[in-house]
């Protein structure tokens, strides 16, 4: 019965103990990772001043992770971006020919990404060479983001500008860390042919331990080449949709804080005094028959 007592102490405290340790070192490798399953639909809502016209409009956002060209490594995404105007029963999009004249404007592309760091890669294997090259963070902040700026990629300019920390934000109780990101008006072809300038103002909210994105605000404005105004874009997460990436981010951090700070805590604590209990059982059972030989009566035949 001691020995299997024993057997089962030291077996019970390795496996703890080595759960714990593999907790530390290698799940963190592992789960710190954009998932290759991400299907994600965004949705915003605001308005837009447009020929000196405003109107309500809504914007839908839809990231898929393409799971045959993705890897342990990296992750490449296709995306499609639609802005219409919210004017009776339309649909998350509307085609340009549209009798409404809903469609504000519309886009489709693909990117790929670092799984840990978020930042774009432009290797062939993943992106094909029309795509062109991209740079920082594309669609989210690394894991475990640092309060400190990061290059972010700046689509309708076609390059990366400083996404700014500015400080921490809660937001339906979850903490965020607040990056700004500022464009000044930059020479880009503001609709089919027509050239003009195009700046940006964003705030972004993003959830640190895991780098997605809880909120955005945004603000464009297309103008001529003169700085007459042309259009001015108001986006924003909706309530419903900032409620949605809260939850999820509570859901993620939970999962990742059980895996990476309970059970290595847990398995510490409760694995090597569990592991050492048994060590002392055993050597003290090896003693124990050890001076139980020694005094053990000699047979009538052995000489003294």
């Amino acid at each position: 019965m001691r020995k299997g007592l024993v057997s089962g102490l030291i077996g019970v405290g390795a496996f703890l103990v080595v759960i714990a340790i593999l907790s530390l070192t290698y799940w963190p490798g592992q789960l710190l990772r954009t998932p290759l399953d991400v299907d994600t639909t965004t949705r915003l809502e605001g308005t837009a001043l447009i020929s000196g016209e405003e109107s309500p409009i809504k914007a839908t956002n839809i990231t898929r992770v393409d799971s045959e060209k993705s890897d342990d490594d990296v992750v490449v995404f296709r995306n499609s971006t639609c802005v219409v105007r919210n004017i009776g029963d339309v649909a998350d999009c509307v085609s340009q020919d549209d009798p409404e004249n809903r469609l504000v404007t519309a886009s489709e592309g693909g990117f790929a990404a670092d799984r840990r760091t978020g930042m774009a890669v432009n290797k062939s294997k993943y992106v094909s060479a029309d795509a062109g090259e991209l740079e920082g963070l594309v669609n989210k902040f690394p894991f475990e983001t640092e309060k400190k700026d990061y290059p972010y990629w700046e689509d309708t300019t076609e390059q990366a500008v400083d996404a700014v920390y500015q400080k921490s934000v809660t937001i339906r109780g979850l903490e965020t860390y607040l990056f700004t990101v500022d464009v000044e008006p930059t020479p880009v072809e503001i609709a089919a042919g027509v050239d003009g300038l195009y700046s940006t103002t964003k705030e972004l909210y993003v959830e640190p331990l895991t780098g997605s994105i809880i909120r955005q605000v945004e603000q464009q404005v297309r103008t001529t080449t003169e700085g007459e105004p042309v259009a001015e874009i108001n986006l924003d997460f909706t309530d419903a949709q900032v409620k949605a990436n809260v939850d999820d981010a509570n859901s993620n951090r939970r999962l990742l804080n059980l895996a990476l700070k309970v059970v290595p805590l847990v398995g510490l604590i409760a694995g090597i005094p569990i592991l050492l209990a048994g060590f002392v059982l055993l050597v003290l059972g090896r003693r124990g028959q050890g001076a139980s030989n020694d005094a053990s009566p000699k047979r009538a035949d052995e000489h003294v």
